[in-house]
């Protein structure tokens, strides 16, 4: 299922061919990639195991089933998926409840696009508690559709997320800008056709067809993700 913020739909200003920006949230907007491995070591060091820290690349930026069981598997610890599962979202949210830094340029980007009125989706891999807590932050009102990990039936790197978002806002994929810092969500991002804007959070991502590396979202504003757009049929 796919969960709206009620907000009308607007279509970008005429002659644009950039119909809506799909934005990633962990690591994109707000500075937390680091938070989900910090809960993680915790979590499994209250279990009794170590986690090798070559394995935060292995983890970083998929979903949570995917990556509380790689390390279920990896480390052998006493513990059911679902059981790890709400340690881990119990941990992070945790962790936001005292802070929560968003990423350089991140709410500019986030403003520039609201008073544009350019349609605009949250797509995450993260649970939808986790979502409905950093957007009191984020803002509601910058989002007219968010997408969370447990709502969809196959999430990053499957392009069921993007797509959906696509879908909710009406919109076609090959005219969406996708802003993504992982190897996982970029691959999705791609996979749904979509444009994208790769910002590296914890892992070197290669430029591509399609897809422009930048160093930072203060790299990014409206006509940088238009620009992406111009020319296409």
């Amino acid at each position: 299922m796919t969960s709206t913020v009620p907000a009308p739909v607007i279509r970008t200003a005429e002659g644009s061919a950039l119909q809506a920006v799909l934005l990633d949230m962990d690591g994109t907007l707000v500075d937390t990639e680091g938070f989900w491995w910090d809960v993680e070591v915790e979590v499994f060091a209250a279990l009794g195991h170590a986690l090798d820290d070559s394995w935060r690349h292995v983890v970083v930026g998929g979903p949570m089933t995917r990556s509380a069981g790689f390390l279920i598997e990896a480390t052998g610890a006493d513990i059911t998926l679902p059981e790890l599962t709400v340690l881990l979202n119990d941990g992070f949210e945790d962790r936001i409840g005292r802070t929560l830094p968003l990423m350089p340029g991140a709410a500019r980007l986030l403003a520039e696009l609201t008073a544009h009125e350019i349609p605009t989706a949250l797509v995450s891999a993260s649970h939808r508690r986790i979502i409905d807590r950093v957007l009191t932050t984020l803002g509601h009102r910058h989002f007219a559709l968010t997408v969370a990990g447990d709502e969809v039936a196959r999430t990053k790197p499957h392009p069921e997320p993007y797509l959906a978002a696509a879908a909710g806002l009406g919109v076609d994929p090959a005219r969406c800008a996708v802003v993504e810092d992982t190897a996982t969500g970029v691959a999705a991002a791609e996979a749904a056709g979509c444009h994208v804007v790769a910002v590296p959070s914890v892992a070197p991502i290669a430029p591509a067809l399609r897809r422009t590396v930048v160093t930072s979202l203060e790299e990014v504003d409206l006509a940088f993700l238009r620009g992406l757009i111009t020319g296409m049929p």
